[in-house]
């Protein structure tokens, strides 16, 4: 008999979303649009050994036991500069939950989803919103930082 591991944190379908809103404006959006109630998470994503904080919204379907999260694939933090003269000042550097997918604004995640149909409907929906640039399915496997998106 052949065994079949299930990983069952990796079990999510990834969303890449191009968008210049902020946060909280395309959670809204997507509530208006999906018919789903993301509410801001309590508490950002971070990780040790990083002052990055990435905000995270939250909306548990309990009809379809879907979870979805709306995560910001970029963090801004300000740094003061100690040098004296021409480059003094304050100044931001840029991380990035995902950095191999720099290019990615947000990410929608959604635990527990596989069927292609619904992900197909679902990245339509999205792309119909006229704040969102564009979005795509992203295979979680070929992530390398794909451990920050397990929470």
């Amino acid at each position: 008999m052949e065994y079949v591991l299930f990983d069952l944190e990796d079990d999510f379908s990834l969303i890449g979303i191009h968008s210049t809103e902020e946060d909280y404006r395309l959670a809204y959006l997507l509530n208006q649009n999906l018919n789903t109630k993301l509410t801001r998470f309590k508490h950002p994503l971070d990780f040790k050994d990083s002052i990055s904080e990435y905000p995270l919204f939250e909306y548990e379907d309990c009809n379809s036991l879907n979870n979805y999260y709306l995560i910001n694939n970029k963090c801004s933090t300000k740094a003061v500069s100690k040098n004296k003269g021409l480059f003094e000042g304050d100044f931001s550097t840029i991380s990035y939950l995902i950095p191999e997918k720099k290019e990615v604004d947000f990410f929608y995640k959604i635990d527990g989803c596989n069927n292609p149909l619904f992900l197909k409907k679902l990245v339509s929906k999205l792309k119909n919103i006229n704040q969102i640039v564009t979005c795509y399915l992203i295979d979680p496997t070929t992530l390398k930082s794909k451990d920050h998106l397990i929470f």
